[in-house]
Formats: C-alpha cells, sequence, structure tokens
C-alpha cells in the first residue's frame, strides 16, 4: 500500500487522458497504458499534484475514511508502474 501521509504526483511522462468510464494513463518512457475505472481514483490523481499529501487528495476526491486502503493500494499499483512518483515535501 501506498504510504498516503506523504507527496505523490503524476510521473512527468505520463499523460491522462480522461474517458467516461474512467480515463486512460499512457507512459511514454515505459510505452505502458493503464486503465481507471474509477472517476473518484481519476479525480485522486489529477489532485495528487496540489494535495500536500496522497490522504489530502483522497480526502478531496470524496473518498470516505473506509476506503482509504483500497485506493492506497490502487494508487501503490500505480506507483509500481511508474505511473506516480513521490515528490519533495
Amino acid at each position: 500500500m501506498t504510504d498516503l501521509d506523504r507527496p505523490w504526483d503524476v510521473h512527468p511522462q505520463v499523460s491522462v487522458r480522461p474517458e467516461p468510464f474512467g480515463a486512460l494513463l499512457y507512459h511514454f518512457g515505459t510505452r505502458r497504458l493503464t486503465f481507471l475505472k474509477d472517476r473518484r481514483l481519476l479525480a485522486v490523481v489529477q489532485s495528487l499534484a496540489h494535495a500536500p499529501t496522497a490522504r489530502a487528495a483522497c480526502q478531496s476526491a470524496g473518498v470516505e475514511e473506509s476506503e482509504l486502503p483500497r485506493y492506497g493500494r490502487a494508487l501503490a499499483a500505480l506507483a509500481e508502474s511508474s505511473m506516480l512518483v513521490g515528490r519533495a515535501s
């Protein structure tokens, strides 16, 4: 699970394209394509750059406290595939 109490951001080589079902994330460096099938996860990903922590990004997207473990796992999967990178505080 991703450390929700640290800042994260979309990798600079990743393009985020919103779609009716969620979004497509394309990493130009690895040429990997990822589908987000949750519009709230898209809102979290889009707000990471402006939020002080991933937890704050989740809260701003309306993620409930009980849902945080699931969103933490989703963010961890995105980080493992280099779609997200840690950001200096």
